[in-house]
């Protein structure tokens, strides 16, 4: 996989807080944390679109119907009842 070398401004807080990471051991150097937000941002930004695409494919569903927020309430205690 290739590199490309990027040039970023931080803040003085920003700066304290990755040298953090970086003293602590949770990363090598200040391009392991960039990387590791910017794959963690790349996974938030799939689990939005799976669950965009569930719900497109739920509301065109033939079993779509309207939401009883009762209903759910009461087998959610019903469920809590028998788990206790």
């Amino acid at each position: 996989m290739a590199m490309h070398r990027k040039t970023i401004t931080l803040t003085e807080q920003q700066d304290h807080w990755i040298k953090e990471q970086i003293e602590s051991g949770n990363f090598g150097n200040d391009s392991e944390y960039i990387r590791d937000l910017i794959r963690r941002d790349q996974q938030s930004h799939e689990r939005v679109l799976t669950l965009r695409q569930a719900l497109i494919a739920g509301e065109s569903s033939a079993n779509a119907k309207p939401l009883d927020m009762r209903s759910i309430k009461q087998a959610a205690r019903s469920r809590l009842k028998s788990a206790g």
